[in-house]
């Protein structure tokens, strides 16, 4: 396996397969696509935008989203603060987790600063006055205490109501009672992980001019959370833009005082096309191919539906412009490492040659496990744009003419 931390710099993907002719997985990731995905993504939202560590947490990510201006970040973990904090200690991290350990809040508190904590029950609320509060439960005046309101499914790909989120009713009442503990409080929603529906923010938005009614206290910040999409194979999301549209006018439509930050989290939509991974084909068998990355490592998503832009690299020799669809299997012993769907690909796809897919920078390298061993941890970096938008056809050949 390759080093994470060793990385080599191309102008492309195939002059780094031609270079380096890898016969384990290799992340390569895009700086430019990265910085250009964060400056919009800031210049377009009224408020802080948060990146979404959980995406994919691989330190030059970090890095290429802090180059295009992202100074805070949104976590789940201790480990996540301690990641982000300690590969760059200027910017801010805000654990937006609903369930936290005593431990954990203490630590992100004492040791890292944070000062934004995501709650959505009256007992997470008990546990930070115990851990942060005074000798009468009182918690600090900077505190910000953000609470999750549950908003109804089916606008998003993945639906996220399930496990998290106050009813409106409680989400009021929470409001109330952190109000009274002495922090700030917060309010915040999640429509789901990508969504294709600039409509939902607007229903989420409604919903929480209700509950803010209800409460009747100022908060400090409103969190419009993540779910902004990416283009997939078959899926074209609306433009950033109309997401923008509806978030600027649930804010002004619920009348926010000036000193009210917007928040927002997103992961996939920074970072899907900031990333590709180059796997080697194996051994084909018949219409089966078998990978050296699977599900168990890069393409979990697979196993949720997403199809990737595909594209076979075979260095100086040409590919069939026929098509076959084939099986593909990952690397391990298991039976379930297996693509969900056929793959389109040439005909001739072989043993030896390489496959890219593309538009993976969110959720694989985050979800990789070492299951028998297989661990993809190679990265390099390509000054190329990518090709993460969804296209027409699946696959798309490169490095010789087709025959």
């Amino acid at each position: 396996m390759g080093d994470a931390t060793n990385q080599r710099h191309f102008a492309d993907l195939e002059s780094a397969v031609a270079a380096v002719r890898p016969d384990y997985p290799v992340y390569c990731l895009r700086p430019r696509v990265l910085e250009a995905a964060a400056r919009r993504f800031v210049a377009a939202f009224p408020g802080r935008v948060l990146y979404a560590v959980k995406a994919n947490p691989l330190p030059a990510v970090l890095d290429g989203l802090y180059a295009g201006g992202v100074r805070d970040f949104d976590t789940a973990s201790l480990a996540e603060i301690e990641l982000v904090k300690g590969r760059l200690p200027d910017v801010a991290a805000y654990f937006m987790h609903p369930v936290k350990a005593p431990s954990a809040i203490d630590a992100a508190h004492r040791l890292h600063g944070v000062r934004h904590f995501v709650l959505d029950h009256a007992d997470e609320l008990a546990k930070l006055r115990a851990v942060l509060g005074d000798a009468d439960g009182r918690l600090p005046p900077d505190l910000v205490a953000v609470v999750r309101l549950a908003t109804p499914a089916g606008d998003a790909t993945f639906d996220l109501s399930g496990k998290f989120g106050a009813t409106p009713d409680r989400a009021a009442a929470l409001l109330r009672a952190v109000a009274e503990s002495g922090a700030r409080a917060g309010l915040c929603f999640h429509v789901g992980s990508q969504c294709l529906a600039p409509a939902a923010y607007t229903r989420a938005f409604a919903l929480s001019g209700e509950v803010l009614a209800e409460a009747g206290v100022p908060i400090a910040c409103l969190d419009v959370g993540g779910g902004f999409p990416a283009p997939y194979i078959g899926v074209t999301p609306p433009e950033l833009d109309a997401y923008m549209t509806a978030v600027r006018a649930g804010l002004a439509g619920l009348g926010l005082p000036s000193e009210t930050e917007a928040l927002c989290e997103p992961g996939r939509a920074l970072v899907a096309a900031g990333m590709a991974l180059v796997v080697q084909v194996l051994l084909r068998k018949g219409d089966s191919l078998y990978l050296n990355d699977g599900v168990y490592g890069s393409l979990t998503g697979t196993r949720l539906g997403i199809r990737f832009p595909l594209r076979v690299i075979r260095p100086n020799r040409a590919v069939a412009a026929e098509t076959s669809d084939f099986t593909v299997y990952g690397p391990t012993c298991d039976g379930l490492d297996v693509l969900s769907y056929p793959v389109t690909l040439p005909a001739d796809t072989q043993s030896g040659d390489w496959i890219v897919f593309d538009g993976i920078g969110a959720y694989s390298a985050a979800l990789r496990t070492d299951f028998n061993g297989f661990r993809p941890d190679a990265v390099l970096t390509v000054d190329e744009a990518g090709a993460a938008a969804a296209e027409p056809s699946e696959v798309r050949i490169a490095d010789g003419a087709a025959r």
